[in-house]
């Protein structure tokens, strides 16, 4: 186990050696720095319209870069560092340009470039999983073939420590996805659509075909990964609770250096390797298939997403985020609360273009059947907290909670998400006069022994789909919920049960995989909701109380 441990640690140190080496050798004497622009402009690229561009690059320190596109032109300089950056004037869609970039030793041309609206598409498992592999995957692949719909796929491995400006295609391929599809832009073809998210895809055709300019999407998900990887280290560290996050890791970082530590992470590298070992045999590799991470990925580190595959896009300019992420943060719902405005005020910040649009996804259904008694629920719990988040400005949520797969986390229906988050776009982003959303728990009222429910986003009215109204609980003074007759009355739900006379709160859909069948006419689900504010079950759970136990490596269960 030792020489494991050390020939891995050998390997990194090396290879962190000979980077610094190149580094010092090509800032020597008499060489020149050849001209480069970030990946990100690249040919098949896709401009925000509307709006100032940036353009940068690398180049010798003082070096005089000059871009032109579109009939102007724009000088700057390299800094000490060698970056440079210039700001384009805003660009009206149109034919495709071509942008020629100017330094001292060489140039740089970047072709077919389109003008339209341009979307990050970030979260976990659910925005990563492919057209491919959702409904009809094969058939959805075959008739992709729109090159006014542009991919770009982000790339790059976790760094828990270091921002990095840019990307490496190479060291992200592990993931068996193909780095050739990574960290270029590439127009929609049946071969570049079955291996990009299907989420981002299915919201860019909706979207392309309501405002008939060119779509560019960036895609930028890693499954299983919490939230706080995508936060940045200016954020964690604005607020005593955040900075939680950061104390957890340095001493976790720090305790992987002790020899207790490095016991403990020996035996992580040899559960792994057997694993891995019987994976294998049947085609499979384990962090992938399984759940199960292996330690040196460090996917969940705080921070880590966010320096190696959030920092190198900015500040390129975009229309706004559709973000599908919760899911390996449900144990710990009611930080979450906390943490996923941070996230959204934090990329605001980063890209500062002001408060941007932020979609998201609340988590679809999943797991199992409802129980035979209302319990509390952790999935219930971070639906929650999504909700929440839409009391900040230019947000918007695509409920999905109909559109489960009780068997499969990565509910194969990935068409009617993308649409449901396009219909938030039109409506909430371009001005659309549209409903796109489902019924959201606005009010109640104690009626004796009913409960009035009043809502917003009723559109057209209240329905219920399929028979009558389910999922629907309530609980009187001794918080022990039943199982509910719930009626339409109007734009209103009246709740009761003969087993409570004196009904104080009521919940929908409080469950992992509930059954929901609540919409408006304009057949847009109801968001699940509870009108109580009681203490749930990830109450004092999540960093505070990780750090009031030891500090040790674990390897995680595989799901």
């Amino acid at each position: 186990m030792t020489c494991m441990y050390f020939h891995r640690s050998h390997w990194r140190l090396r290879n962190a050696v000979l980077s610094l080496l190149a580094a010092l050798f090509c800032c020597a004497g008499n060489a020149h720095a050849e001209l480069k622009l970030a990946q990100l402009f690249s040919d098949h690229m896709v401009m925000q319209r509307d709006i100032p561009v940036p353009v940068w690059g690398w180049a010798d320190p003082g070096e005089e870069i000059t871009v032109a596109i579109d009939g102007q032109s724009k000088t700057a300089k390299a800094n000490e560092a060698g970056k440079w950056m210039v700001r384009l004037d805003p660009m009206k869609v149109g034919e495709p340009r071509s942008m020629k970039v100017s330094g001292k030793s060489n140039s740089l041309e970047v072709n077919d470039i389109l003008l339209g609206e341009v979307w990050v598409c970030g979260g976990q498992s659910n925005m990563e999983w492919t057209v491919g592999n959702s409904k009809d995957g094969a058939k959805e692949s075959a008739d992709a073939n729109n090159p006014q719909i542009r991919f770009f796929q982000a790339g790059n491995g976790p760094s828990p420590t270091q921002l990095m400006e840019k990307m490496d295609p190479k060291e992200y391929s592990a993931t068996g996805n193909g780095a050739e599809i990574y960290c270029m832009w590439k127009p929609c073809t049946p071969e570049s659509t079955k291996t990009f998210s299907a989420v981002a895809y299915y919201f860019a055709r909706s979207l392309h075909q309501d405002l008939k300019v060119p779509i560019g999407l960036i895609s930028n998900s890693v499954g299983a990964t919490p939230i706080e990887t995508w936060m940045s280290r200016d954020i964690l560290s604005s607020d005593p609770e955040l900075k939680l996050v950061l104390e957890y890791w340095g001493k976790l970082d720090a305790h992987a250096e002790t020899p207790e530590g490095k016991e403990q992470l020996q035996k992580v590298y040899a559960t792994f390797d057997e694993r891995e070992a019987a994976a294998r045999k049947t085609g499979k590799h384990i962090w992938r298939e399984g759940g199960y991470r292996h330690p040196l990925k460090r996917n969940e580190h705080a921070t880590a997403m966010f320096n190696a595959r959030v920092y190198p896009l900015l500040p390129y300019a975009i229309r706004g985020v559709i973000w599908y992420q919760g899911e390996a943060n449900t144990s710990v719902a009611q930080e979450y609360r906390k943490m996923f405005p941070a996230l959204i005020q934090d990329w605001r910040n980063q890209w500062g273009q002001g408060d941007i649009p932020f979609l998201f996804v609340q988590l679809a259904g999943w797991g199992g059947t409802p129980p035979a008694s209302p319990v509390d629920n952790t999935w219930a719990e971070l639906r929650e907290a999504q909700a929440l988040a839409l009391k900040m400005k230019n947000t918007a949520m695509a409920v999905t909670i109909d559109i489960g797969d009780p068997a499969n986390m990565h509910a194969p229906n990935k068409q009617d998400v993308g649409a449901r988050l396009a219909l938030a776009a039109r409506a909430r982003v371009y001005g659309e006069d549209i409903i796109f959303s489902g019924p959201v728990f606005k009010d109640f009222k104690v009626e004796g022994d009913k409960i009035r429910i009043s809502f917003d986003s009723v559109g057209g009215g209240l329905l219920a789909r399929e028979g009558p109204l389910r999922s629907f609980a309530v609980a009187g003074e001794d918080r022990k919920f039943v199982w509910a007759t719930a009626e339409i009355q109007g734009d209103t739900v009246v709740v009761f049960s003969e087993q409570v006379k004196q009904p104080v709160a009521v919940r929908y859909g409080w469950h992992n995989n509930p059954e929901c069948n609540l919409a408006n006419a304009e057949l847009l689900p109801a968001s699940p909701f509870r009108t109580d504010t009681w203490p749930g079950i990830t109450d004092n759970k999540g960093y505070k109380s990780r750090l009031s136990k030891p500090i040790a490596i674990e390897a995680p269960k595989v799901r």
